[in-house]
C-alpha cells in the first residue's frame, strides 16, 4: 500500500537542510523508547530530539506502591500527577520545542501511537513551521474525535487489549488516569500483554520493554478533541509508517485513519510505508524505521 504526497508549496527536504526529527512517545512512555531509532538516524547524519511529555520520562511518578513489595490497595488511591494533563498542554509544549528547533532548519515531527494527537495537535497550530509528520502506528484522527471513539469502530475489532483489563488498578473516573500494573508477577498477563503490544520480540525484550513505562496516563489526553484541520494540519505533507502486526492498532484501523485523512484532503495524501511488525516491535526495527525517515529527506 503506498501512495505519494505533493504539495507545491513544500519541496521535499534536501539532506543538506539540517533537518531536525523530533519525536513524540505515546502512552505510558517517554523519550527513552526513541533511543534506538535514535541511534540510526546519527549513523545516517540526522539530528533529532526525544520530548518527553508533561509529566513523563523523569517528571513520571512512581509510587513506593508501585515499587517491590507491590501494595496495590495503597497505589488505587494515590493521586496522580498526570490528572490535571491535558492534550493541550502536550501541544503546548511540542509547539515551543518545535519553534526552537525550526531556527536550524526545517522540523520533521514523529509521533508513535497516542503520541500522534500531539502531533495532529501540532500541525494544527504552527502548520508553517513543520516540514513533515510522520505517523508510526499512531492516531491520526479525522472523523471520530479521539482513540477513545475510535475504539468503538469495527476496524478496532482486531486488537487483543481486552485482557489487559486486569492490569487496571484503582478507579479511572476518580484518578483521572488509567493506571496499569506493568510489574505483575501473573505469567497468564504478561503473555497476555506481550501478545498484544510486542508479539514479535523476545521475553527479555518484553520485560525490558515494560521496565521503561510508567503507569499512568492521562484520561483526558485520550478523550479531547485531537482531529487534524484541513485548513491547517492538512497542508503539511504527512507520512505513515503502518504496523502490518499491530494487535493494539489494528492495521485494518490504520487503514481507516489514512484513508479518512486522504478524503479530508485529496491533493495532500499520505505517503506509506508498511513495515511487519507489533505496535512496539517497530523499536526492534530501528534502522529499517531510521531509512524509511531518512528517505524522506531525500
Amino acid at each position: 500500500m503506498t501512495s505519494a504526497s505533493s504539495n507545491a508549496s513544500r519541496p521535499r527536504l534536501a539532506r543538506d537542510a539540517n533537518t531536525t526529527f523530533v519525536l513524540v512517545h505515546g502512552s505510558c512512555s517517554s523519550s527513552l523508547i526513541w533511543a534506538p531509532v535514535q541511534r540510526e538516524l546519527a549513523l545516517l547524519g540526522h539530528r533529532s530530539f526525544a520530548v518527553d511529555l508533561p509529566g513523563h520520562g523523569f517528571d513520571a511518578q512512581y509510587p513506593a506502591a508501585y515499587q517491590a513489595p507491590q501494595d496495590l490497595d495503597a497505589w488505587a488511591a494515590e493521586p496522580s500527577t498526570l490528572a490535571g494533563v491535558t492534550l493541550q498542554d502536550n501541544i503546548d509544549m511540542v509547539v515551543d520545542v518545535v519553534r526552537r528547533v525550526a531556527e536550524h532548519g526545517p522540523v520533521v515531527l514523529v509521533g508513535a501511537s497516542l503520541g500522534g494527537t500531539t502531533i495532529t495537535g501540532v500541525g494544527n497550530t504552527i502548520p508553517d513551521l513543520v516540514s513533515r509528520l510522520v505517523y508510526i502506528s499512531a492516531w491520526s484522527c479525522v472523523q471520530r474525535s479521539n482513540p477513545i471513539e475510535y475504539m468503538q469502530e469495527p476496524e478496532f475489532g482486531d486488537n487483543l487489549l481486552a485482557p489487559l483489563a486486569a492490569l487496571n488498578v484503582g478507579n479511572p473516573a476518580e484518578l483521572g488516569v488509567g493506571r496499569a500494573n506493568y510489574r505483575t508477577a501473573d505469567p497468564n498477563l504478561f503473555a497476555a500483554a506481550k501478545a498484544a503490544i510486542m508479539a514479535d520480540g523476545t521475553d527479555e525484550q518484553f520485560r525490558a520493554f515494560l521496565n521503561i513505562l510508567q503507569p499512568d496516563e492521562s484520561l483526558a489526553v485520550m478523550m479531547s478533541d485531537a482531529r487534524g484541520h484541513a485548513d491547517t494540519w492538512g497542508t503539511i505533507p504527512r507520512s505513515y509508517i503502518r504496523l502490518a502486526d499491530d494487535r493494539t492498532l489494528p492495521a485494518a484501523m490504520q487503514d481507516r485513519l489514512i484513508s479518512e485523512a486522504d478524503a479530508l484532503t485529496p491533493d495532500n495524501p499520505y505517503d506509506v510505508h508498511t513495515l511487519t511488525t507489533s505496535h512496539v516491535g517497530f523499536l526492534l526495527k530501528p534502522a529499517e524505521v531510521a531509512g524509511i525517515l531518512d528517505q524522506l529527506t531525500v
